[in-house]
């Protein structure tokens, strides 16, 4: 098969477009021949590299992918050959105190495809039958793949963390990212109303498409916390939505008293200094979060498919220029979900 391979940490030259031999699913697997895959920032911080990460050279990177059955592994009974399929990128034991309690996503023994394990930026790919979900008739597989991860990752911190509940203020820090559009789209599903704070007009010209109520320019407006305060009569916001983290301290001061502060990524860098008189004066409660659960997984992709939620695709690239979709997406010009077309 066709993958883009790197062999060593850096930039988007390490990238290599090469001959790369077919997995075999084993007991339980089973074997996708993919149509699209879709990039995540996950995707730029593997090749790059971070403290204590230890990869199996060479290394396919790539979480999110869609496409079709190409062969069935012993055991699994319950799929077909041929049958469309989108990928929960989420790899657990099944058999852990977490796993059998039904939070997947908090597996002792957890891996993100892509990151740890070889992904998706490949003609082929083999995951756990328990990994997969239909794609209905009809619908494009690489609206599937632009919606998994992000909407999987959105719904979990949004609705099974935070517990949003219709009729809060909901406050959005950041506009063209994946996750950050799903919560801006989820949130107004579920009934929240929904503040936004983008860089451009252009970007919260994007929000507003999605349902966003009010829109903050953070390029007019620096201290939009203050913004935020007085625009929701000095209280604050219920939930803030912040995969920044060097905005915590603006975030704390945008959300009301007993808000909470939901934050799945650290987009801003790992490390960040918070004035803790903020969470214990205002009794905010910080939720971390990552991906989701099986359950979640099939939720919102139902309603994906449904038409209820609708991930926004920015640009496709064939496979060979996986670097110029990574170099796109490093540069923060994406307005929505970068993807690859793998199928011929």
């Amino acid at each position: 098969m066709k993958a883009v391979i790197f062999n060593e940490h850096g930039g988007p030259e390490v990238l290599e477009y090469v001959e790369y031999p077919t997995p075999e699913p084993g007991a339980g697997q089973v074997l996708v021949r993919l149509h699209a895959a879709a990039l995540n920032r996950m995707d730029l911080w593997v090749r790059q590299g971070w403290p204590g990460m230890k990869l199996e050279y060479p290394h396919i990177p790539g979480a999110d992918g869609a496409g079709e059955i190409a062969a069935l592994g012993p055991g699994v009974l319950d799929w077909e050959v041929g049958t469309r399929v989108v990928i929960n990128s989420n790899l657990n034991c099944g058999t852990c105190e977490f796993c059998l309690a039904g939070w997947h996503n908090r597996c002792t023994r957890w891996h993100l495809l892509g990151e740890t394990i070889r992904g998706t930026y490949a003609e082929y790919v083999v995951v756990p039958a328990g990994n997969l979900l239909r794609i209905p008739e009809g619908f494009d597989t690489h609206a599937a793949a632009a919606a998994a991860l992000v909407y999987h990752t959105a719904w979990h911190s949004l609705i099974t963390r935070a517990l949003l509940r219709p009729a809060e203020t909901v406050l959005v820090v950041g506009v063209s990212g994946g996750v950050n559009s799903a919560s801006i789209q989820i949130a107004k599903l579920a009934g929240a109303v929904v503040y936004v704070i983008g860089s451009n007009a252009d970007k919260l010209s994007l929000a507003e498409s999605m349902g966003a109520d009010v829109l903050i320019d953070r390029s007019l407006e620096n201290d939009w916390s203050t913004t935020v305060y007085n625009l929701t009569d000095k209280r604050g916001v219920d939930l803030v939505v912040d995969n920044v983290g060097t905005t915590f301290p603006l975030s704390f001061r945008a959300a009301r008293k007993g808000g909470r502060i939901v934050t799945v990524g650290n987009m801003g860098g790992p490390k960040i200094e918070i004035d803790n008189r903020y969470i214990f004066g205002k009794h905010l409660t910080l939720i971390g979060s990552t991906m989701g659960t099986k359950d979640d997984f099939a939720t919102v992709m139902g309603l994906v498919f449904s038409g209820k939620l609708r991930p926004v695709l920015d640009r496709t690239y064939p496979l060979p220029a996986a670097g110029q979709a990574q170099q796109r997406l490093e540069q923060n010009r994406q307005m929505g979900k970068i993807t690859l077309s793998i199928k011929d």
